[in-house]
């Protein structure tokens, strides 16, 4: 079955809407986008103040930005087309993108690379994204297609390249589509 990117790439965002939207209440506040800094700060060790600093800062950057551009209504919530087209056209725009999507997968990298190796094991990135609130079976299978070159680990770059596939990409095919899910299933 052919997949339209514009279909995808709703997909792939609302997948993104339903990991943040903590209270399954199909909107999201600020307090949703303070929960998942909250998640990803706790995959950092206690005393690393600065990556787990630059996380928190990117996942509010992230809501003021939302804001900003007007997908925030007067209930101080966005809901999930507000957030598919906000996702579009602001948060992916470059200079938002670098600031906020790659600000926290490099704080977060940097975090979880405590050997300075710059990669993580196939248990590393599945034990990362459990605590994510990521089922081991789909981070099992994303980290497959992730692991380019069949080394058994996902290096920094590897793992920028997924992620820029998954916000950016236009190839329905790209490994990094598959981070949270697949979304070429339906539904």
């Amino acid at each position: 079955m052919a997949h339209d990117i514009t279909e995808i790439t709703e997909r792939k965002f609302s997948i993104l809407f339903d990991w943040f939207d903590h209270t399954d209440d199909d909107w999201l506040t600020r307090a949703d986008f303070e929960q998942m800094a909250d998640v990803f700060t706790a995959v950092a060790r206690p005393d690393d103040h600065e990556n787990r600093g630059a996380m928190r800062e990117a996942f509010m950057a992230w809501w003021d930005v939302l804001r900003d551009i007007g997908a925030v209504d007067a209930q101080e919530r966005v809901g999930r087309r507000e957030f598919i087209e906000a996702m579009r056209t602001g948060v992916t725009e470059p200079k938002n993108f670098e600031r906020l999507i790659l600000g926290i997968v490099d704080a977060l990298m940097r975090a979880l690379d405590t050997d300075g190796s710059g990669e993580l094991s196939g248990d590393e990135y599945v034990r990362m994204y459990q605590a994510l609130g990521i089922p081991p079976e789909t981070s099992s299978a994303a980290f497959r297609r992730l692991d380019r070159n069949g080394s058994g680990s996902i290096s920094h770059d590897e793992f920028r390249t997924a992620i820029e596939e998954f916000y950016l990409g236009t190839d329905p095919e790209a490994p990094g589509n598959w981070l949270l899910g697949n979304p070429l299933s339906e539904g």
